[in-house]
């Protein structure tokens, strides 16, 4: 029984520092956030950044649900293709609308007013503060692995991902997913068909 139990706190002490090591997902969002400031005021050309920014935000936004969030109702009616190739531009789409608002502001900084924990994630709130202007962003994270990821993203109220439904809803209402696919794929893919 002794055995046993130097076993486990054995066992209990190697894991320690995993857990330990994890970054809390205010932790996880101010890394993230102070490199992209970073990248915002280096030196680079505005395509640089803007790869450097898409690079660093794919460890930090879910995109793949942000897209089933966004087509709601829709998403049943998209067969399995159709629903992976619309994530695949679906991402493109919400880094480019993301990441290119990130590059309009001049000189940000970040704020961080802090985050609340819940069952299925945390919630941390932030602002980007510009020598103009400031504003007020909210973060929906869950927890995948040792960091966490954005599933939801609102700014000054509004949430991104609800803005993109309300255009997808639109969209559907004229056109059938395989226009829509079309019309991504032009925008934000490759005329091949694939993403």
């Amino acid at each position: 029984m002794q055995k046993l139990s130097t076993l486990l706190c054995i066992c209990l002490f190697v894991a320690m520092p995993a857990w330990a090591a994890a970054p809390t997902p205010l932790d996880y969002t101010r890394t993230i956030l102070e490199q992209a400031r970073t990248i915002v005021a280096g030196g680079q050309t505005h395509d640089e950044k803007l790869a450097a920014l898409s690079s660093l935000f794919s460890k930090f936004l879910d995109t793949d649900a942000m897209g089933r969030e966004a087509l709601g109702q829709h998403w049943p009616t998209f067969t399995q293709s159709q629903q992976t190739e619309f994530l695949e531009l679906f991402h493109q789409l919400l880094e480019r609308t993301y990441v290119q608002k990130l590059l309009l502001f001049e000189n940000p900084d970040f704020v961080y007013a802090g985050e609340q924990l819940a069952a299925d994630g945390a919630i941390v709130d932030t602002k980007i503060v510009t020598p103009r202007d400031q504003f007020d962003v909210v973060y929906h994270l869950r927890p995948s692995g040792d960091i966490w990821l954005a599933n939801s993203i609102k700014v000054e109220d509004v949430s991104l991902t609800a803005n993109l439904g309300s255009q997808l809803d639109d969209l559907l209402s004229k056109m059938s997913v395989d226009d829509l696919l079309a019309l991504m794929r032009r925008k934000y893919g490759n005329s091949s068909g694939e993403a």
